[in-house]
């Protein structure tokens, strides 16, 4: 467990945002996944995990305004 958690300390104290394989610039797929469900701007949104993620930033813009 230690080992792990020294991995992601090392991660995320010497990588930046762009160095990591899991960063999107543009969340297409999360947008999409959302748009999809048809859901308004009054939703309720949480992203889990969300790091650097741009994200809740993208929803902000597009008029959601419940973001956890």
């Amino acid at each position: 467990m230690l080992a792990r958690q020294a991995h992601w300390q090392n991660v995320y104290q010497t990588k930046g945002e762009h160095d990591v394989s899991w960063f999107q610039e543009s969340p297409a797929i999360s947008l999409d996944l959302i748009r999809a469900t048809g859901v308004g701007t009054d939703a309720s949104i949480i992203d889990i995990g969300g790091g650097a993620s741009r994200l809740v930033d993208v929803l902000i813009t597009k008029g959601f305004h419940h973001i956890t």
